[in-house]
């Protein structure tokens, strides 16, 4: 019998007393995103059971596909023209691997996701901008998507909610960009012309030609708590004017304030609030409660 094995010293976990080995997913530290408003670090899923709030009320921008996971009722969305997608048409340097780069990213072909849906079983069509493609900026095929959503919302007779989220115009387009601030803005008539409703929900960033546009053309427009909102960026204006902007200038509450926005929803509440401007403007109800009334007031008479 060897004697000197008894007093060996230990060489292992198990060797000291039994203790498994960690469980290698136990091990692993899950992402999380600080917050630059209250610096708190938060675990991602935790963030999705809030929708990409904090605790402290910081909203997080959110890619457009979990916006409409969050808005729709289950198995309700159809996407629409989900298959276009930008290309380099002006040979602009660089554009191209810009391009691959923001796909690869996202896994999304381009920066807005258009489709129909159900709110509460309210019916809509409903566009998602995603200001982790390119910053959400608006090239050809941003505006090209955007005004064939409203041509079948009109033809279908579906109000439209729109998510703007853009840093404005995609100047890797030049002039082409700056075209379909007019074209949009000119399918957001005619849909209105059809007495259709359109909300306009602003989220963190929106700027540039997109707010000088389809963004500010709701016929009621929400924005989230903290959103930045504006046209020019506020270091240029000061340059421009030479005087000092006031304290949060191109913030939600200070347009609220001023009278360019309706009111401001945190993300929290935002379905209940749509679904309830949705049953509000639903045209068809609308139209059958005026022949009602049209038909008493013929009685009366």
């Amino acid at each position: 019998m060897n004697l000197m094995g008894l007093f060996r010293s230990p060489q292992n976990e198990l060797e000291k007393g039994g203790k498994q080995p960690k469980n290698p997913q136990e091990e692993s530290h899950e992402i999380t995103m600080t917050c630059p408003k209250c610096g708190t670090q938060t675990p991602v899923s935790e963030l999705w059971d809030t929708q990409n709030v904090c605790r402290c009320g910081h909203h997080f921008r959110m890619t457009a596909r979990q916006r409409i996971s969050f808005l729709a009722d289950e198995d309700s969305f159809t996407e629409l023209d989900g298959d276009m997608t930008s290309r380099d048409i002006l040979d602009f340097p660089n554009y191209e691997n810009k391009l691959k780069s923001a796909r690869l990213a996202t896994r999304e072909k381009e920066a807005v996701i258009c489709g129909t849906l159900r709110v509460e079983d309210e019916p809509c069509a409903v566009f998602c901008m995603d200001p982790h493609f390119m910053m959400g900026s608006m090239g050809t095929v941003v505006g090209e998507k955007i005004t064939r959503l409203f041509e079948y919302a009109t033809e279908h007779r579906l109000p439209v909610i729109g998510f703007t989220a853009a840093g404005g115009a995609r100047m890797q387009e030049g002039i082409l960009s700056l075209m379909q601030m007019a074209k949009t803005s000119g399918a957001v008539r005619l849909h209105s012309d059809a007495g259709l409703f359109y909300l306009t929900v602003l989220t963190d960033p929106t700027t540039g030609g997109v707010t000088a546009s389809f963004a500010m053309d709701g016929d009621i427009i929400m924005a989230e708590p903290d959103a930045m909102i504006g046209f020019a960026g506020a270091r240029v204006i000061e340059q421009t004017i030479r005087k000092k902007l006031p304290e949060g200038f191109q913030r939600a509450e200070f347009l609220l304030e001023h009278g360019f926005i309706d009111l401001i929803t945190p993300r929290s509440h935002q379905r209940e609030v749509i679904a309830q401007l949705l049953r509000m403007h639903d045209a068809e109800k609308q139209g059958v409660c005026t022949e009602k009334a049209e038909e008493e007031t013929e009685g009366e008479a």
